[in-house]
């Protein structure tokens, strides 16, 4: 009995393609972390697109770069919704937008952030001032409190999501770095089920649990990624007084 529970309870993957083994299907919505090109889960997102899945309803901050991040599966056409609230690297992006072959939803950025914690805490909906009078608004319920209007958004949550850690543990606990912090931590939570690719990967009790950012209880697959890109979206220079560039 003990053999096939530690079968059963193994959330250790070689790779992303055995992580997303068997969880993949057209039409599915899936939440990738990460703010721009930091802490984004790169292995997961190049497996899913050698997967082929389609008609994917995609939720992210952004849609990364043409030719990096959640940006190769626009080029595959493998998205057909978007969910986001920043999109201004993409010139697939935009081209898709305007030719009408891509569905958008704009969000602003701590809308986006708060629709995808609440999914992940059970909450239905929230009501917020941002938006009120403008077109984000159009269609929604909205609602006066005191003196000020608000507008009801409803709860975000994904067939699947896909997270970047720093450091993980075995039992699926995640440990994230400064920026790469940013929608990983809710996203972990909203997802019927969380896959998290690590730069390194310990035995339960070597991470300081007061460190812990998730715990393992939401992740159900885990896996060690190999060669992180970790690229930088702007490299911005300044002149030094001997007139180089640092």
């Amino acid at each position: 009995m003990r053999g096939n529970a530690d079968k059963i309870m193994n959330k250790v993957h070689k790779n992303a393609e055995s992580a997303l083994s068997g969880l993949l299907f057209d039409g599915m919505t899936i939440m990738a972390g990460g703010f721009g090109l930091c802490g984004i889960p790169e292995h997961c997102i190049r497996a899913l697109r050698d997967a082929g899945v389609k008609n994917l309803t995609w939720i992210a901050n952004n849609c990364g770069v043409d030719d990096f991040g959640s940006g190769i599966l626009l080029h595959t056409r493998q998205i057909k919704k978007m969910i986001a609230s920043y999109v201004g690297e993409n010139k697939t992006f935009e081209k898709q937008f305007l030719d009408g072959e891509l569905e958008v939803e704009f969000n602003p950025q701590g809308t986006l952030a708060e629709r995808i914690r609440i999914g992940g805490a059970g909450i239905p909906a929230f009501y917020t001032r941002t938006g009120y009078g403008t077109v984000i608004a159009k269609g929604k319920e909205t609602r006066q409190f005191g003196e000020h209007w608000y507008v009801m958004e409803t709860a975000l949550k994904a067939d699947l999501t896909i997270v970047k850690a720093w450091k993980g543990d075995t039992a699926g606990n995640l440990v994230y770095r400064k920026t790469a912090r940013n929608f990983n931590v809710p996203m972990a939570t909203a997802g019927k089920v969380t896959v998290a690719e690590v730069e390194e990967l310990v035995e339960p009790g070597k991470l300081d649990p007061d460190t812990i950012h998730t715990p393992g209880i939401f992740v159900q697959r885990i896996f060690k990624g190999e060669r992180f890109e970790k690229r930088i979206e702007f490299r911005t220079t300044k002149e030094n007084p001997g007139g180089k560039k640092s």
